[in-house]
């Protein structure tokens, strides 16, 4: 076999490559030879058909199979001779001529072609040890408790309808339609036929929900609002507007006493057991929001720390996937990148960076964790299947299903279990700076995170 290098540009790499006929004639022989053993033909014992005849009959066949085959063990042997991993499988390119692929396929030519690929970076780790973050420290107010205890008071007590003469009142819920506009015009987004609302609890933007308080069902009004200055959607924030308002239907909630006994109702001794269980949720809740930022600061240094040339067929991909999921929702919900306060091209332009982001980060967590010998589990990845399936009530068993039929869906979700140990083995080497926050400021934290990429995840763990 005899390879020639023809590019070394960057990561990518060109090869032309050529095969003796002679070894594709040895390659051929041993197939036929396998041929013999089993071919059954009409006129002889099984084992004993001549070779002039299995070529006659199936040298073409086989010689396309050896040709093939040839192809594979040469790139690999070639691949691994030169120390180089391909990002993606590597690309080959066969003459187009005819006459020259019948003289490979009678034996009479050597096979040449061309392969093209890109080579998997070299990853040179930054100093891991000492990666300072902010940890957010969130006491959870007895207050908090208090208002979530309500929340759930309400909710769980119900509500009934307070007939055709009801007036709403703080903590109803009610059934609204309304048209939103700015200077008269109706905008994007704003408008609806039937939404809900419970009044008092700050759903809608500050404002809207105190001035329906007072107005009778069937009832019309108009009410003035701004939205807040760190409004997500750029368009709106800070604007004046306008909701033509009606009233569809007003329930307010049941009698009843948030007492022991309501506690009783849920299964539990007294409220005082209730208000520690909804303590200790809110505890949790809050520590999964803290690790998350946390893991985003980690994620951030580790982009910092590593500026190094990735495929482009592996960033073309995972933009491939971005885009696709950014156009399904404009498309889905009929917005357009204006409303977005962004054009096309632009969108385009920061989602290519979000997927030139994922590829290097996950091409420097697999990095770590090979270094480290950090590796998922079987017990673990079987936790990850079991949370997968319980996300989806009453329809486990499909989805235990699906993944069951589906190795390639099933080793997917070990990606985010890998990437999380990496993430935890560096805060155990990086630096803690507490950081007393609110339990609205961790949130706000996080909203901006989430707005400013299309989240970390789904990176591809090569190795993994």
């Amino acid at each position: 076999m005899q390879v020639t290098e023809t590019l070394n540009e960057g990561l990518k790499r060109k090869l032309a490559v050529t095969i003796p006929a002679q070894d594709l004639a040895s390659r051929l022989d041993a197939k036929l030879d396998e041929i013999k053993g089993k071919a059954n033909l009409k006129g002889f014992r099984p084992g004993k058909v001549p070779m002039a005849h299995l070529k006659k009959m199936y040298g073409r066949s086989a010689m396309s199979e050896v040709m093939q085959e040839a192809i594979n063990a040469s790139v690999n042997e070639t691949l691994s001779g030169r120390s180089e991993r391909a990002a993606t499988q590597p690309k080959i390119d066969l003459t187009e001529d005819q006459a020259e692929i019948n003289r490979v396929l009678d034996g009479e030519g050597d096979l040449a072609f061309e392969v093209s690929y890109e080579v998997l970076p070299s990853v040179t780790l930054m100093e891991l040890s000492g990666i300072a973050y902010d940890k957010p420290v969130v006491e959870v107010e007895a207050a908090d408790v208090e208002k979530e205890l309500e929340r759930l008071f309400r909710e769980r007590r119900g509500y009934e309808d307070k007939g055709d003469d009801a007036v709403v009142e703080d903590g109803d819920r009610l059934g609204l339609s309304f048209v939103g506009k700015i200077d008269g015009e109706a905008f994007q987004g704003g408008s609806s036929d039937h939404a809900h609302l419970t009044v008092g609890s700050g759903e809608f933007i500050p404002g809207f929900e105190e001035q329906l308080v007072g107005l009778k069902k069937g009832e019309e009004k108009q009410i003035e609002v701004t939205f807040p200055e760190d409004y997500g959607n750029k368009e709106l924030a800070g604007k004046k507007a306008t909701f033509d308002v009606t009233i569809l239907h007003v329930d307010g909630p049941k009698s009843g006493e948030m007492d022991d006994e309501f506690a009783k109702s849920l299964g539990l001794d007294d409220l005082d057991k209730l208000r520690e269980i909804v303590k200790s949720q809110m505890e949790s809740a809050l520590g999964s929001m803290g690790r998350q930022h946390i893991k985003r600061q980690i994620l951030d240094a580790l982009d910092e720390g590593h500026k190094f040339d990735v495929p482009e067929e592996l960033v073309e991909a995972e933009f491939n996937a971005i885009w696709n999921r950014v156009k399904h929702e404009i498309e889905h919900h009929g917005r357009s990148f204006e409303d977005e306060g962004t054009t096309e091209e632009e969108a385009r332009a920061q989602y290519r960076t979000i997927a030139e982001r994922r590829v290097r980060l996950g091409l420097v967590v697999a990095e770590i964790g090979n270094t480290n010998k950090i590796d998922v589990t079987d017990e673990e990845h079987q936790q990850a299947l079991i949370a997968e399936v319980r996300r989806f009530p009453g329809q486990e068993q499909q989805v235990y299903d699906y993944y069951r039929k589906n190795p390639q869906a099933l080793a997917s979700l070990r990606a985010p279990v890998f990437e999380n140990k990496v993430v935890d083995y560096v805060v155990g080497l990086g630096t803690a700076n507490d950081k007393p926050m609110t339990r609205e400021e961790l949130a706000k934290l996080i909203q901006a995170e989430d707005d400013g990429e299309e989240g970390d995840h789904d990176h591809h763990h090569h190795d993994h």
